[in-house]
């Protein structure tokens, strides 16, 4: 059984380029050892960037023995449910793909939450009215 994303929807992939995901598979999906939850999909910014910096999380600096390329804004990234929220609360939140956000996300940031700073495109424009 997959893994659904935050709408209920099977969890589609962030990113392969720079390549994400706890388990280094393009994807924001969580293991039990993953106590940071690392099941937000974001785009990053500087503004997010510079906040997680702030907080001690440097997403900047590559770090080739965890397999991390350093970011820069325009990457999607899976990101910890807690840093990402914190961010949120400091108004430096990083836009979110909410198809490609885990559901275990839900269980510590709310669903309005992150549908204030969704960036997801739907594949058939007419869906978005007008």
């Amino acid at each position: 059984m997959s893994e659904r994303n935050v709408l209920g929807g099977d969890l589609q992939g962030c990113s392969v380029e720079p390549l994400t995901g706890w388990f280094r598979d393009g994807s924001c999906r969580s293991g039990p050892d993953d106590v940071g939850r690392h099941t937000i999909c974001a785009v990053m910014t500087a503004e997010f960037l510079a906040h997680q910096q702030s907080i001690g999380n440097d997403l900047t600096t590559p770090r080739p023995e965890f397999r991390f390329p350093g970011l820069s804004p325009g990457d999607r990234w899976c990101v910890t449910a807690i840093n990402w929220l914190r961010a949120h609360q400091d108004g430096a939140a990083a836009p979110v793909v909410l198809s490609a956000t885990s559901e275990r996300t839900l269980q510590l940031v709310p669903l309005e939450v992150l549908r204030q700073h969704a960036v997801d495109v739907p594949d058939d424009l007419r869906d978005l009215g007008g």
